[in-house]
């Protein structure tokens, strides 16, 4: 299963992945109970392999950093959790990426970067960094 499966709806903890899609939005499953509900076309959703998170210098793919905490963590569970202080949220991120942006990165960004990974992690889909999309966007360069 790719990022590009999995999903953060707004207002909802924790992360979905697609089941099937419907006329008017999608049926999802919950990763940290299982349960499954039906979201709209109105729900604000994200997905993952569409995120970025801000550096200094550019915009990181979520999947790359995800990939970072990965090999920090030797594919293990992080060693913090998503409620730890701000100042344990931020040094661990600065070890992860070094050169991301202070301004423009919240600590609740991070909480859920650290979030989103164990949920991966605990769901055996820390394989899906590895998957790289196949179609890539030609259409720019025509």
């Amino acid at each position: 299963m790719s990022l590009d499966k999995i999903l953060s709806i707004s207002g909802k903890p924790g992360l979905f992945q697609i089941v099937t899609q419907t006329r008017t939005g999608a049926v999802v499953e919950s990763l940290i109970d299982k349960k499954r509900i039906t979201v709209g076309a109105h729900s604000n959703i994200s997905i993952l392999s569409e995120i970025a998170i801000y550096t200094l210098a550019e915009e990181v793919p979520l999947r790359e950093v995800l990939k970072k905490v990965k090999e920090k963590e030797n594919g293990e569970p992080t060693k913090i959790s998503h409620k730890d202080s701000k100042d344990v949220l931020e040094e661990f991120f600065f070890e992860v990426l070094p050169d991301y942006d202070e301004d423009r990165v919240y600590p609740s960004d991070i909480k859920k970067v650290v979030q989103w990974y164990n949920l991966l992690q605990k769901n055996d889909l820390l394989a899906a960094l590895d998957e790289v999309k196949e179609e890539e966007d030609t259409s720019e360069e025509e």
